[in-house]
């Protein structure tokens, strides 16, 4: 496995979102894990709304542990979030929409 396709233990995956969460919510939840260097919702690119998850990368592994422990399951909004250890994003091929013309 090539460096490049190894997980980063310090980003983590936070996923089912309440969909009125916002930037600053979801580093006030992190951040008391400790030193968080990133974090980001991602948003859909028409529309601009949530997409229901996001990323957040701590400056030290054991920091982003104690997060994972701490706050995956946890109801936030009645909605219980997914916190794990983010996986490299796969390369995919860009798909190629054939225009068949039979007429």
């Amino acid at each position: 496995m090539s460096e490049d396709a190894q997980a980063n233990p310090n980003k983590l995956f936070v996923g089912n979102l309440p969909w009125s969460m916002s930037l600053s919510d979801l580093e006030a939840l992190f951040k008391e894990f400790g030193e968080l260097t990133d974090f980001v919702i991602i948003t859909d690119r028409m529309s601009g709304r949530s997409k229901g998850f996001g990323f957040v990368t701590f400056a030290k592994a054991e920091d982003a542990t104690k997060a994972v422990e701490a706050l995956n399951g946890k109801e936030i909004d009645g909605r219980p979030i997914i916190v794990n250890v983010a996986r490299p994003q796969v390369k995919r091929e860009r798909r190629q929409f054939n225009r068949r013309r039979d007429y």
